[in-house]
């Protein structure tokens, strides 16, 4: 039986274990942290359950097909509930704006606030479910391999009516004109990795995954998915090793061999690194396998990095829902201190996911569960002393919205920025979210998921297709173990020295 070794246990890992596992392969998952699920780690302390990474569940159809091809649901391994309202946004001088679940609803919402905005809505969400059924049907699941790909009608057809060519920014704008719409409707590329003047308009198909699909929460936290996909890749024979760092990728010829840990050597006919890219190629891969150098990653646009603070409160918060956006600070300055003049900013925007006003199982009876993260570019120093600078003002931005006393009341606090990304995921420049999704880093513009000298080297995640954010992690995974196993059908690997 062939054997497929797998480098990394976040979302990408894991589905590509659960892929080629079912398809008849030998599948063992090499973890350096001793807990499984990469970003979507959770830790304990207190009382407290703290989600580590994710906290967004969006594209729910995504997750179930990840499941169906397995014959299973979401139903059969974790309770999923519809937030709400799905989320609000605090503005600086203006009451919270909700998100309602219900359409009508948020109808009136849009309406109240900009005359005539509600049969805009309606155009918009109609382009964004066009958008979402082309970006996530005709092109998210190609691998990216080569511009033919594409060389379809009904495929180039999609993609020139997906506004490619044209920015969020001024698609937003030829629809809404308050500042307060702007920005709600902006807000969903705010992790893609740039302004939204550069993003292209094929994105907002986010927006048919925030307005129409709504926002969820998996009960227990982000991390019960991770446990399902454990508990599925189980089921299929994979074989999960934690705390095992893989040291080198064994080479013969033009095929690896397999992966070299602190334990020996682990045999392999082909694998598949779900770790991250820049790390796997510049220190576990002689300098003649590697698909890119130094210089490449230097040019590429990252989207940002976070610095995240995790706080247990011994009492209620009010005003505060589940997933709240603190934009009562200047949206440009902090878009520009990311992207176009790296450095700590001023007075940042944030957003606090609180699953405590959903999941009593989260935190100690009477107690709030915040998560709190700040974007922040990333390459920028991270020291103790920087990260304490900004949790007093932060807390005190979100009593003034809130009117509600938070600093007395805190019994928890932890902090985690790009040096822990650094520590725990080999994240390049420490980085949060991978690649930006620019027009010049879109499908075969990505970094490529197959090794270009190795035939049996294959990359799985965030920095390469589809790109950032849990579902597109999920389907990265599956393209990833679907080349493999095509390489494999197609000439045998030996998996011996």
């Amino acid at each position: 039986m062939d054997r497929i070794a797998i480098i990394g246990s976040g979302f990408s890992g894991l589905a590509a274990a659960c892929y080629a596992a079912r398809d008849g392969y030998k599948v063992s998952v090499y973890e350096k942290n001793t807990t499984i699920g990469g970003r979507a780690r959770h830790y304990s302390e207190g009382g407290f359950v703290f989600d580590m990474g994710p906290s967004w569940y969006w594209m729910p159809d995504v997750f179930e097909r990840f499941f169906a091809d397995f014959g299973k649901s979401v139903a059969d391994y974790y309770e999923l509930v519809q937030l709400d309202p799905g989320f609000q946004v605090f503005f600086s001088d203006e009451e919270p704006l909700t998100v309602p679940a219900n359409k009508d609803e948020l109808y009136k919402v849009f309406e109240e606030i900009e005359s005539g905005s509600s049969a805009k809505l309606t155009a918009f969400l109609n382009d964004a479910a066009y958008k979402y059924k082309i970006g996530m049907t005709d092109l998210v699941y190609k691998p990216g391999l080569s511009i033919t790909e594409f060389m379809n009608y009904d495929v180039l057809k999609g993609i020139m009516g997906a506004h490619l060519f044209k920015s969020v920014r001024s698609h937003v704008r030829s629809y809404f004109k308050d500042p307060r719409l702007v920005k709600l409707m902006e807000f969903p590329i705010l992790f893609l990795g740039a302004m939204a003047n550069d993003i292209p308009a094929l994105y907002t198909l986010m927006n048919h995954a925030a307005l129409t699909q709504g926002t969820w929460y998996p009960m227990g936290g982000m991390n019960r998915i991770i446990s399902a996909m454990e508990e599925l890749a189980l089921s299929l024979g994979v074989e999960i090793h934690t705390g095992v760092n893989v040291n080198k990728i064994e080479v013969i010829g033009n095929a690896v061999s397999g992966i070299r840990t602190d334990s020996g050597l682990s045999f392999a006919n082909a694998i598949i690194a779900s770790g991250d890219y820049h790390h796997t190629e510049q220190n576990l891969l002689d300098k003649q396998h590697r698909n890119y150098n130094e210089q490449y990653w230097d040019k590429k646009t990252f989207a940002p990095s976070c610095l995240i603070y995790y706080v247990g409160v011994n009492k209620k918060i009010k005003k505060l829902l589940h997933h709240n956006l603190f934009f009562d600070a200047d949206f440009e300055q902090h878009s520009k201190e990311i992207y176009k003049s790296p450095k700590w900013p001023e007075n940042p925007l944030f957003y606090v996911c609180c699953p405590s006003k959903t999941d009593d199982s989260v935190a100690p009876e009477g107690h709030e569960n915040l998560f709190i993260l700040i974007p922040v570019a990333p390459g920028i120093e991270d020291t103790p002393e920087l990260r304490e600078q900004y949790f007093p003002a932060i807390i005190q931005r979100i009593e003034q919205q809130c009117g509600d006393t938070v600093a007395e009341h805190i019994v928890y606090k932890k902090s985690y920025c790009l040096n822990d990304f650094v520590q725990d995921y080999n994240a390049y420049k420490g980085n949060a979210y991978g690649l930006a999704n620019t027009l010049r880093q879109t499908a075969i513009l990505k970094p490529s998921l197959r090794n270009k000298k190795l035939s049996n080297l294959f990359y799985t995640g965030q920095l390469t297709v589809p790109g950032p954010g849990v579902p597109p992690a999920l389907i990265s995974g599956k393209l990833a173990a679907q080349e493999a196993i095509k390489e494999l059908k197609k000439k045998p690997h030996e998996a011996v020295v």
